[in-house]
């Protein structure tokens, strides 16, 4: 097991205002992090950092020697569905293959083998028959598949995924956690999600996220250690009927 990504007493956040204060992480190559916290915790603006997005105030973030920036293919990342243009005119096999876009250059032109390797990615998440329709009529989990080829297609160590469940069906949401779960075998993720009780199933550990970052060495959280950890999170208990879990109260 060896450490990819070490993240060093950092402060970040945006103009002058600090969202995360003091937060350290290592991530290792067989790692699967869950990121849980509040809106406005501070989730997005960790992974911004890890992507070289933004530059901490105070703090360092060391990648392991190949594994500089997001440029060199070595870092992939699914971003929320919410900030895609699904009006652009771009086929789903063209949006795969701008996946590998950093190892064509600035002129794109795309080799006979990087397009046997999109194929090749499709067909494995199942959406091998939608490569030529155009992002605008795919369907939430359609297009949540295929934002992930371009983010596995040039076969990264370390995969980062925000909120990915957002706007799918619940189908489509069992189908990328077992996904995922395939994926690990060979590259870290780290997921920022806020279904505590579904990721539960698949990730190996959990950070909390509220301005201050949190690491639980385990896939097991209780309501009280988030409570500890100042993450007002909702836990929902999954089995043969997810259902939430309430604390003792009047009716």
């Amino acid at each position: 097991m060896s450490k990819i990504v070490e993240i060093k007493s950092v402060f970040a956040g945006y103009n002058d205002e600090v969202i995360l204060k003091d937060v350290s992480l290592d991530i290792f190559d067989d790692d699967f992090i869950g990121i849980i916290g509040p809106n406005g915790g501070g989730k997005t603006t960790l992974l911004n950092v890890i992507l070289g997005l933004i530059k901490p105030f105070k703090g360092a973030v060391h990648f392991c020697d190949d594994l500089k920036t997001v440029r060199n293919n070595k870092i992939g990342y699914l971003p929320q569905q919410n900030k895609i243009d699904k009006k652009f005119p771009i086929t789903v096999r063209d949006v795969v293959l701008s996946g590998l876009i950093y190892n064509s250059g600035f002129f794109i032109r795309h080799s006979k083998a990087d397009k046997i390797i999109v194929d090749e990615i499709l067909h494995r998440l199942g959406i091998f028959n939608l490569k030529k329709l155009p992002i605008g009529e795919l369907s939430g989990g359609q297009m949540q598949k295929v934002l992930l080829a371009r983010a596995i297609v040039s076969s990264p160590r370390l995969l980062i995924l925000d909120e990915p469940n957002t706007f799918v069906d619940n189908q489509f949401e069992g189908e990328l956690y077992e996904i995922l779960n395939e994926l690990n075998k060979e590259m870290a993720i780290v997921i920022v999600t806020h279904d505590v009780g579904t990721i539960a199933s698949y990730v190996k550990t959990i950070a909390c996220v509220n301005r201050e970052l949190h690491y639980h060495k385990s896939n097991k959280i209780s309501e009280e250690q988030l409570a500890l950890y100042n993450c007002p999170i909702k836990l929902i208990s999954h089995g043969d009927v997810p259902h939430t879990v309430l604390k003792k109260h009047k009716h």
